[in-house]
């Protein structure tokens, strides 16, 4: 049995806490798609944590984290990572395991996602410059590297090989940039990532679940920056949406049960793309500033603004959302005033559809008012305790998507998720 947790919106929905809350009740968390461009933002003994490619149930004794073939990887991230975790008394060797299928990203896939957006002035996607897409276009390419073959003795010789390869398109781009630190930090975490756990990984969780393991399929971005159906070109690299589980891990959809979307109970994007809910005003900023909105990645201010149910009910059709899950429900608790956006005006047509190409059109959000509730939240556990109005706006949400909020993240802490 597969249960997935995957992000609604456009990325920072908050599903790192989400994975925690729940991975004690399952045996194996696995990530399945994306790269270290992902922050899921975790509070272990007080003390913040972000993880960018370990699995988010990496802190909890008894379960066992997979990275799955779907995700590229960058071994120096990794290695970072696997250092600030064991600074916790985790043992990665024990509890962390890697598909050999997984590819990996390269100082060079680095250095060719600088240089591509360097060159694109002001039609720059906002790429996170972590050699993402560069590594994606090399797996679908056939030119990539996997983790698999860091145990072949003719691993150096096909590094060389694709190295020169990127080297005549940095030429092109005329990029200057001495990477030849960036390559010893590189194959010192090679080694370091040879001594980990590198497993069959489609065999090694469809085993786990013929012997009646739970699995919780972990997502990164979210379902409007899908490779297919998202905001595209201003999406990632990658399949975000359910379909990204059976791929990016190599279990059959029929493994799949419930779909646990998460959304913020506003909107929020990072870097450029289409946004029709944003708040370019005092209430963005508002927003931005109770809810701590800067990229746990990169840092970056995120954009703000009221949620986006059209866009909400089209990511819940598309990945077959059983369950929604609301996070940052307090940030709201200071507002008089709530929107909602139940509608698109496109070009001064009136639809519930999300367009096949938002950058080409006029988009106006259709706003519909909801009286804020003034009251701190925060310490609210159970639901019956929240505010009739936070309630008559869940209860909104519910009816216009179709699938009931189960849960209301109302703080950071990890006790801080009221069930419905």
């Amino acid at each position: 049995m597969v249960d997935a947790i995957l992000g609604l919106q456009w990325g920072d929905e908050g599903k790192g806490k989400i994975v925690d809350y729940f991975a004690p009740q399952y045996d194996i968390i696995a990530r399945f798609q994306g790269g270290p461009n992902a922050g899921h933002t975790l509070y272990v003994g007080g003390k913040k944590v972000v993880l960018h490619q370990i699995p988010s149930g990496v802190f909890h004794e008894n379960t066992t984290n997979l990275i799955g073939n779907g995700v590229v990887l960058d071994p120096v991230t990794l290695k970072r990572e696997c250092e600030t975790v064991a600074g916790f008394g985790v043992d990665v060797r024990k509890n962390l395991f890697i598909s050999q299928r997984t590819h990996l990203i390269l100082p060079t896939h680095r250095a060719l996602d600088k240089a591509s957006e360097l060159q694109k002035g002001n039609d720059k996607i906002g790429s996170t410059l972590k050699g993402i897409g560069p590594a994606y276009m090399d797996k679908t390419g056939r030119n990539g590297l996997r983790v698999g073959d860091l145990l072949d003795k003719s691993f150096t010789t096909s590094y060389i090989r694709l190295r020169l390869k990127h080297q005549r398109l940095l030429d092109n781009f005329n990029f200057q940039e001495d990477i030849t630190a960036w390559e010893e930090e590189f194959f010192e975490a090679i080694d370091f990532l040879r001594s980990l756990n590198v497993v069959n990984g489609e065999y090694f969780i469809n085993e786990k679940i013929s012997a009646g393991k739970k699995v919780l399929a972990e997502g990164a971005q979210g379902s409007m920056l899908d490779i297919d159906f998202g905001t595209f070109p201003f999406v990632t690299s990658s399949n975000t949406t359910t379909s990204g589980v059976c791929n990016g891990l190599g279990v059959a959809p029929q493994k799949i049960r419930d779909v646990m979307g998460v959304t913020k109970a506003y909107c929020t994007r990072v870097g450029s793309g289409p946004f029709p809910t944003e708040l370019e005003d005092e209430t963005g900023e508002e927003l931005r500033k109770l809810g701590n909105e800067f990229g746990a990645t990169t840092g970056r201010p995120r954009r703000c603004g009221w949620i986006d149910l059209v866009a909400l009910k089209y990511a819940c059709m598309i990945n077959g959302v059983t369950k929604v899950i609301m996070t940052k429900a307090d940030v709201l608790d200071k507002f008089k005033e709530l929107s909602v956006c139940t509608a698109y005006n496109v070009d001064g047509q009136v639809t519930p559809y999300v367009p096949f190409q938002m950058t080409r059109h006029q988009i106006v959000p259709e706003l519909q008012a909801f009286p804020g509730w003034n009251t701190d939240t925060t310490q609210i556990t159970d639901y019956a305790g929240l505010p009739e109005k936070m309630k008559e706006y869940v209860g909104f949400i519910n009816e216009f998507t179709g699938v009931k909020v189960s849960h209301i993240s109302n703080g950071p802490g990890r006790d801080q998720i009221v069930t419905v």
